[in-house]
């Protein structure tokens, strides 16, 4: 497959999602916090919810497509010496509070199934004596890279609780087959910058936007913006969002629907002026500009009306609700296609008043069963499933998925 992406909402053709496993059923209550979590997360439910979501992506995908699971793609990788290898070096460069230079060299002779394991979850039966806390947010695979055309930006994580799922997405880049043909072109920031794929998104193959959030820094954003204009991109909006838990990334209060349409969280979004830069090139000398909002930074630099739509609806009380529990994190199967969680039906009115047939993912799913999924020119629908336990983890449907390829 031809990793290359040049916008949010181009049909689905590849993404890498992480079924939740052990690991969330060893964050302990007293530690969720630390490890990024507001409650403890029920793992046979959320595999359920999680597979539920999966069989939409599946029933979306073309022939040729694939929905990858990233523990597959560490196994695979681990199969390299020089690969697990690398990951044990980077652990203990990465992380030297846990003095883990003694057990460099068995890490690296470990079996690839138990690295896998202890990569994910922190201990392994054939390392006794070594546990590190699990790493229950590779669920949220989107933050760990950004496919970007046909580059990719890796991502450097900002809190501790996640310096183990960046140093695995580098050795994938830097090992896996899938990555061979980018892999030469990978973005990286420098060590004490911070970015995160949550604070990126593709508005179209020229216009990019970077949150500046809790855990994207304005110099990550810098140095990501630059690369990224180097690399072909005219114009890369920095967005100012609020620096609190609640909105975290740039998607959990903004994601697109169709290439003319987003969904909006209206406080930290439509209330807000004078917080977005436009970056661009001229020669070699960086140009910014600042602009008045990201509705008029959008439709100046992508030549069109763009239609915002509001997160949880017009009462400000659901807004708030709603955006809590990742109705403006949605995702694109196709222009117009999207999947959400069901809770957020203020979300779903609203979609529906602006044209979007609203389906449950078993009547999305017993619709395309037997006839493949053509999306068309014009289509609206917004899928709705369940996703009780998988939003304890503070994340939506794009939260989950790291798209790879979409066909536009």
């Amino acid at each position: 497959m031809i990793l290359n992406l040049r916008s949010e909402t181009g049909r689905l053709n590849g993404v890498i999602v992480h079924t939740p496993g052990r690991e969330v059923s060893l964050v302990h209550p007293d530690r969720m916090h630390e490890l990024l979590f507001d409650d403890i997360i029920f793992e046979e439910e959320a595999r359920h919810e999680h597979l539920g979501m999966r069989a939409l992506f599946e029933a979306a995908v073309p022939a040729g497509g694939t929905v990858l699971e990233i523990t597959d793609l560490i196994a695979e990788t681990f199969a390299q010496a020089d690969a697990r290898a690398d990951f044990a070096e980077l652990l203990v460069r990465r992380l030297p509070e846990y003095h883990l230079g003694v057990w460099r060299d068995r890490m690296a002779d470990l079996a690839p199934a138990a690295l896998t394991a202890f990569a994910v979850q922190g201990r392994s039966a054939d390392l006794p004596g070594l546990v590190l806390p699990p790493s229950p947010n590779l669920l949220f695979t989107r933050d760990l890279a950004a496919v970007v055309r046909d580059r990719i930006v890796l991502s450097r994580a900002a809190k501790p609780a996640r310096a183990r799922e960046s140093i695995l997405m580098d050795v994938l880049v830097r090992h896996h087959p899938l990555f061979a043909g980018i892999r030469d072109r990978a973005i990286r920031i420098p060590a004490y910058d911070t970015i995160e794929g949550g604070d990126i998104l593709v508005a179209s193959e020229d216009v990019v936007l970077i949150g500046m959030s809790e855990r994207t820094s304005f110099s990550g954003v810098m140095q990501a913006g630059a690369s990224l204009l180097d690399a072909g991109v005219r114009d890369v909006l920095i967005v100012d969002i609020p620096k609190q838990r609640a909105s975290m990334h740039l998607d959990t209060i903004f994601t697109f629907t169709r290439p003319d349409e987003c969904i909006a969280f209206p406080p930290a979004i439509q209330d807000r002026t004078h917080n977005v830069v436009r970056l661009s090139r001229d020669g070699d000398r960086l140009v910014t500009e600042l602009m008045p909002s990201l509705h008029r930074a959008l439709e100046t630099c992508l030549q069109r009306d763009m239609t915002f739509i509001a997160c949880g609806g017009a009462e400000p009380l659901n807004q708030h609700r709603e955006q809590w529990s990742d109705g403006a994190n949605l995702f694109c199967l196709a222009p117009g296609v999207v999947v959400g969680y069901e809770r957020n039906t203020n979300t779903y009115r609203t979609l529906q008043e602006h044209g979007y047939e609203l389906l449950t993912q078993e009547a999305f799913l017993d619709r395309y069963r037997n006839t493949p999924f053509d999306p068309g020119t014009d289509s609206r629908i917004a899928v709705s499933f369940v996703g009780h336990e998988l939003c304890r983890g503070r994340g939506g449907a794009r939260c989950m998925t790291l798209p790879i390829s979409r066909l536009d």
